[in-house]
């Protein structure tokens, strides 16, 4: 049997899951581990529960499935994209990683840009402006920072990268992750040496990258033991979470795009080759697909939002167990008409990136009068995330990215009622697929092309991907929507000041 192996490293929890050759699913597992908040702003994990919860997942599913050590041909690998591990030259990590929402470091994307010479001579070089979630500012925080920490640093990693190391013992990372570090030359798709130059970052702190399908090693003797597999067992390259949920969701062609809201929400298009927004609102990354690229809008809480409301707020559900606490909620907001009675809500809990690009955005509710309900602002919640993510379309859709099919997945394609609201708010109906497993599945997919079972990714997507259902527009809904959405992106403008004082006081 020829079986593949998927690890997604998330920031909730680890997933891994099993898939034979032809993709059908033999078996998942997560393990949940927490993230800490030291301080407002301030987000990070440590990279060794990420280890256990890899090690506690994969042992898993090969119980679950009864996998026999040579049946695991290969390994795909996936990752919150940006955070930073720290190793020193026995590598050891010198400190908790900082992750993808961590906001510490708004004086070093200043650095950053003025030592590039300005915004505009930083996105020719990396495709990208300097924002406060990628990794070449929380290097340069440690070099600011943490000096003495920072000088025992001989390697930085990102999430998934680091598994990899502890899986194989080799330095390796993926193209599509490697975008998101900032350092990358994303139309040549190499390390930018000028930027390295420019920042006084010696390149050897990096790993070699790779194309996402190829091989980038094989389980060690004791790994292998420790996981029920085979030294055999080959590790490839993988990608970042985005890239391999895009890949899982079959998004390897002009004119498809997919949306995942998850703890934060993305909005990704496929490109046959770099294309830019001028004002550097979207990113510009590599694609997982060899020799191809993708545009991505990036909020930081979307599902994060949803959570923290009924999880912090939404404790009054009487005699709801918790975990029927979202979908006693959901069913309540379900209730409410869309438009949530002139209420909106925005979900810059943890600041924002796209399209604004400021740590210091903060949530607010927006309308609030006597009538409201606490269905009310559950819906107003899910609309504004919504609405977030809509900003990230209307960018698209102005620089005529063609969008002939929106393909959605994560939580919002297993909830009935963010499935409708994103066809009424997108104005354009969405389908769901009949695999739902996301990033791990999409590197699941790439370790079965690295090993050979498909000729391309394409083709490994076409054989196991197919559309499941259609949402459709409800007229009546996307009208309201229409007349709502001008207002939510006024607040934003209409509050930004007062969200720095605001910040400046947390």
């Amino acid at each position: 049997m020829a079986y593949y192996l998927g690890i997604d490293v998330g920031t909730s929890g680890t997933k891994s899951l099993l898939i034979d050759a032809t993709g059908k699913v033999l078996a998942e597992a997560v393990a949940e581990y927490p993230m800490h908040q030291p301080k407002p702003g301030w987000t990070e994990q440590d990279p060794e529960d990420w280890w256990q919860a890899t090690v506690a997942t994969v042992r898993k599913v090969v119980r679950k499935a009864k996998a026999k050590p040579a049946d695991v041909r290969a390994i795909g690998l996936s990752g919150q994209m940006h955070g930073s591990v720290f190793l020193d030259a026995k590598n050891k990590v010198v400190r908790p990683a900082l992750l993808w929402n961590d906001q510490r470091t708004v004086a070093e994307c200043d650095e950053i840009t003025q030592r590039a010479g300005g915004r505009k001579a930083l996105i020719k070089m990396v495709a990208n402006p300097a924002l406060t979630g990628f990794t070449a500012p929380k290097i340069l925080w440690l070099r600011n920072n943490e000096p003495r920490k920072f000088d025992k640093v001989r390697k930085v990693l990102l999430p998934k990268d680091e598994i990899r190391r502890r899986l194989t013992g080799e330095f390796a990372g993926d193209m599509s992750d490697a975008s998101g570090t900032l350092l990358l030359d994303v139309v040549k798709r190499q390390w930018s040496k000028k930027l390295l130059s420019k920042l006084e970052l010696d390149p050897d702190l990096l790993p070699p990258v790779f194309e996402s399908e190829q091989v980038t090693g094989q389980l060690t003797a004791a790994v292998a033991e420790e996981l029920g597999l085979s030294t055999d067992c080959k590790v490839v390259a993988g990608a970042g979470d985005c890239a391999a949920g895009a890949i899982g969701n079959g998004v390897v062609e002009r004119g498809v795009l997919s949306t995942s809201i998850g703890t934060s929400g993305v909005m990704f298009v496929h490109s046959d080759q770099p294309e830019y927004d001028a004002e550097g609102r979207l990113h510009t990354f590599c694609h997982a697909v060899h020799g191809q690229w993708h545009m991505m809008g990036v909020n930081l809480t979307s599902g994060g939002s949803l959570q923290w409301w009924i999880d912090n707020v939404v404790q009054g559900l009487a005699g709801i167990p918790k975990g029927k606490r979202y979908e006693a909620a959901t069913a309540e907001a379900a209730e409410i008409a869309a438009g949530s009675g002139g209420l909106s809500f925005l979900p810059y809990l943890n600041g924002e990136r796209t399209p604004h690009a400021d740590p210091s955005a903060r949530g607010a509710f927006v309308g609030l009068n006597l009538t409201h309900t606490r269905a009310h602002m559950t819906r107003a919640v899910m609309e504004g995330v919504v609405f977030a993510m809509r900003d990230s379309l209307e960018i698209i859709r102005s620089l005529n990215v063609p969008v002939d099919q929106i393909r959605v997945s994560g939580g919002g394609s297993k909830n009935p009622l963010w499935k409708q609201m994103q066809a009424d708010i997108f104005g354009q109906n969405v389908v769901t697929l009949n695999a739902e497993q996301g990033p791990a599945y999409g590197v699941a997919l790439l370790a079965a092309v690295g090993d050979g079972a498909y000729d391309s990714i394409g083709e490994a997507c076409k054989a196991t991907i197919q559309v499941k259902e259609q949402t459709k527009v409800d007229r009546k809904a996307a009208s309201a929507m229409d007349a709502l959405f001008p207002i939510y992106q006024d607040l934003y403008v209409a509050l930004k000041d007062s969200f720095q004082k605001i910040a400046s006081l947390q």
